[in-house]
C-alpha cells in the first residue's frame, strides 16, 4: 500500500531529509534530482557524459535484474543499464542507430519503440514482428531513424514494463526546432508497485473493484457536501445499485497499492530540476504508467504545449491537461519568479498523486496541493446521457441479461424518462461483427464525440484544461485524400470479470486481423462500450485524429478514448506488415484488448 505521506513532511523543506529515503539508488544522470537540465539555449545540447544519455550510430542496452528502491522499500525490478527509468536515448533525425540489447534474464525480452516509423521487423512486438530476444540472448535492432520528437521504449514481453523496463527517447530535428527553448527536462511519469503484476491481475479478476477504496456510500452521497462531483439523484442512485455498477470505479489499480513516480522518485523524494528566471522551458512529458491516467498541472505556471505524441502542434495555452498511458506531451514554461513551483500528476481516480520541484536552487520546495475530491462517473460515461436518453427506444432492449429485480421501477431520469426495464447490455444495438458473449456486460446506447471534453473529473476545476479540440498540426496534414471506407472498432468489456477485448473477442481466442491495403486511406470510429477511459495505441503508424480542423488535424499514435464515447481518426495504411493495435493500459490488453492491423501488399508481394 502507498504510505500515507504526511503533508508536513512534503512541505517543510527537509529536502535534506528527503533526499536521504534515496540514498544509495542508481538513476541516469539526467533523472537524478537536482540537474540542470539536457538543453541550453535552443540546440546547444549538454554533452551526454554529462546528462547519461545513449546517443551515436551503435548503442548497447543490457535487460537485466536489478533492485528499486522507494519509500523507504526495496522490490525487484525488470531494468536497463542497471536504472529505473532506464538510459535517455538521445538521436538526430536523418541518422541510423543500431541499438544492441543484451538479454541477461532467464525469460524472453523485448523493446518497442513507442511512435518510432520503423520497418515492422524492428518494432519489437514478439510473435508478431519478431521472435523476441530469447533468455542468454542479444538481438540487434536497426532503422533509420525519420522523424523527430519526444517519445519512448519499453518491453512487450509479459508484463516487464509494469517492472521498471521502460525509458525516454528523444530525437533532435534535422532543421530548426519550431519551438525554441533555452533548458529541458524531461518526465517520465509511472506507477510502481512491490506486488508482482501477476498478482495484480489475479486479484482483479476474482473482484474488478479489488483496488478501489473510494466507493461511494449512502450517507456520502446525501451529504456530497456541495461537490457537483458527488451530487447523484435519487433515480440516479436507483439506477447505479440496480446495475450493480460503482461510479466511482474509475482506476482498476490505485494508490492502495501504487505509488507514483517521477523519473524514478516517489512524491516524498521529490525529484527536483532546475531553471534560471525568465528561461523558456521545455518539459517532455511521457507517460509510462502500466496502469494509471494522469492529471498534470503546475500551480503558478501556465504551460504552452507545443507537441503532442511527439509531432509540433500550434501552442496552447492551458493549467492542466490529461494524459493517457504512452501518450506524450511537450510544453514549454516560463517562470519569471525566483521561486519553487510544483509539478502535480494526480491519478485520474484522485486516489493519490506524485509531484516533483522545478526550482532555480536545490534546497527549495514547492507546495503541494491536496487531492481534489474524487470524480465519479455518470450517464454520459454509460454512453447514454440524459439528453441522448430522449430518443431511445425501450421497447427494443433486453430485459433478461442481467437482474435488475431491485430496480426501482418508477425511478425516473431528470429528463423524465421512465427507466423501467432498463438495461446495460442491449446487444441488439451492437453491429453484426461485434461478438455479444459474457465479455461484454455494457453497450453504449449513444455514444458521442467527446474530444472537446477535458476527461473525467476535469470539467470544473476553474482554469483552462486541454482537450483534443484544442490540439491543430503545425503543418498541413501529409495526405489530403478523403477516406474510401469505415472501420467501426467496438472497445468492449466485462468489469466485474475483468474481461477486455475488441468488438467481443479477446486476441487468445484466435481473432482475424484488421485489414487495410497498403496505402488505403481509411477512416477508423472507436466506439468505448465500458466505462473506463481507454488509451488505444496503433503501432507503425500516426493517424490524423478528427477534431474539426480538417487539413490540420493532430498527428497521434496513442488517443484516450472516454468512457461511453467515440474517438474517429483517419488513417494512411502507408506502412506494410502486421502491426500491434491495442490498449495501453497494460493489464487491459494482457487480458484480451488486442488485435493485429495487417498491411498488405509486402515488397515483392502481389496485389
Amino acid at each position: 500500500m502507498q504510505a500515507i505521506l504526511n503533508r508536513r513532511m512534503l512541505l517543510s523543506g527537509g529536502a535534506a531529509g528527503l533526499a536521504s529515503l534515496g540514498l544509495g539508488r542508481m538513476f541516469p544522470a539526467w533523472a537524478q534530482s537536482g540537474t540542470h537540465g539536457l538543453g541550453h539555449h535552443g540546440t546547444h545540447q549538454v554533452p551526454a557524459a554529462v546528462t547519461g544519455t545513449l546517443s551515436g550510430e551503435d548503442i548497447h542496452l543490457r535487460v537485466g535484474h536489478a533492485p528499486f528502491h522507494t519509500g523507504g522499500r526495496t522490490g525487484h525490478a525488470v531494468a536497463i543499464n542497471g536504472t529505473v527509468p532506464a538510459p535517455l536515448i538521445r538521436l538526430r533525425e536523418g541518422q541510423q542507430v543500431r541499438l544492441h540489447v543484451e538479454n541477461t534474464l532467464d525469460e524472453d525480452t523485448s523493446i518497442h519503440w513507442h511512435g518510432l516509423l520503423v520497418p515492422h521487423t524492428m518494432d519489437g512486438v514478439p510473435g508478431l514482428s519478431f521472435p523476441g530476444i530469447r533468455a542468454r540472448s542479444s538481438f540487434t535492432y536497426e532503422f533509420p531513424v525519420i522523424q523527430s520528437g519526444t517519445y519512448w521504449y519499453h518491453s512487450h514481453s509479459g508484463m516487464q514494463e509494469q517492472m521498471g523496463h521502460y525509458g525516454p527517447l528523444v530525437i533532435d530535428p534535422a532543421d530548426a526546432e519550431p519551438a525554441p527553448y533555452d533548458r529541458e527536462h524531461v518526465i517520465v511519469l509511472s506507477d510502481w508497485t512491490f506486488m508482482h503484476p501477476h498478482m495484480l491481475l489475479n486479484r482483479l479478476k476474482a473482484q474488478g473493484g479489488y483496488y478501489n477504496r473510494q466507493r461511494q456510500t449512502l450517507l456520502g452521497q446525501l451529504q456530497a457536501g456541495g461537490n457537483p462531483e458527488e451530487a447523484m439523484s435519487a433515480a440516479d442512485r436507483a439506477m447505479w445499485g440496480a446495475m450493480r455498477m460503482d461510479p466511482t470505479d474509475i482506476s482498476d489499480v490505485t494508490a492502495e497499492t501504487y505509488t507514483y513516480l517521477i523519473n524514478g522518485h516517489g512524491p516524498a523524494e521529490n525529484w527536483t530540476g532546475l531553471f534560471q528566471p525568465g528561461e523558456r522551458v521545455r518539459l517532455r512529458i511521457i507517460n509510462a504508467a502500466a496502469m494509471t491516467i494522469f492529471n498534470i498541472r503546475i500551480p503558478g505556471l501556465e504551460m504552452s504545449v507545443v507537441a503532442a505524441d511527439g509531432l509540433p502542434v500550434h501552442p496552447v495555452a492551458v493549467d492542466e491537461f490529461q494524459i493517457g498511458n504512452a501518450e506524450t506531451y511537450d510544453v514549454i514554461i516560463r517562470p519569471t519568479e525566483d521561486r519553487a513551483y510544483s509539478f502535480v500528476a494526480e491519478g485520474i481516480d484522485r486516489s493519490g498523486l506524485t509531484r516533483a520541484t522545478l526550482a532555480p536552487r536545490m534546497g527549495m520546495v514547492g507546495e503541494v496541493p491536496p487531492l481534489r475530491p474524487r470524480p465519479t462517473l455518470t450517464m454520459r460515461d454509460m454512453g447514454m446521457d440524459h439528453g441522448g436518453m430522449a430518443g431511445m427506444d425501450h421497447g427494443n432492449m433486453d430485459h433478461g441479461s442481467m437482474d435488475h429485480g431491485s430496480m426501482d421501477h418508477g425511478a425516473a431520469t431528470d429528463s423524465g424518462h421512465s427507466m423501467a426495464g432498463m438495461k446495460m447490455r442491449d446487444t441488439s444495438l451492437l453491429p453484426d461483427h461485434v461478438r455479444a458473449g459474457p465479455g461484454v456486460d455494457m453497450v453504449a446506447m449513444n455514444p458521442v464525440d467527446r474530444t472537446g471534453e477535458p476527461g473525467l473529473g476535469l470539467d470544473n476545476v476553474g482554469h483552462r484544461v486541454l482537450t483534443y479540440r484544442d490540439l491543430m498540426a503545425l503543418t498541413p496534414n501529409p495526405d489530403p485524400r478523403d477516406p474510401t471506407r469505415t472501420v467501426e472498432v467496438h472497445l468492449t468489456g466485462n468489469m466485474e470479470r475483468f474481461m477486455w477485448s475488441f468488438d467481443g473477442e479477446k486476441y487468445s481466442e484466435g481473432v482475424e486481423p484488421i485489414r487495410f491495403e497498403r496505402d488505403e486511406r481509411v477512416r477508423v470510429v472507436l466506439i468505448n462500450n465500458t466505462m473506463m477511459t481507454h488509451p488505444v495505441h496503433l503501432h507503425g503508424h500516426f493517424f490524423e485524429l478528427v477534431n474539426g480542423h480538417t487539413g490540420s488535424h493532430p498527428r497521434k499514435h496513442t488517443v484516450n478514448v472516454l468512457p461511453g464515447g467515440k474517438v474517429t481518426f483517419d488513417l494512411t495504411a502507408d506502412a506494410p506488415g502486421d502491426w500491434a493495435f491495442h490498449c495501453h493500459l497494460q493489464l487491459h490488453m494482457h487480458a484480451g484488448m488486442f488485435r493485429v492491423v495487417s498491411v498488405r501488399p509486402m515488397a515483392g508481394e502481389g496485389a
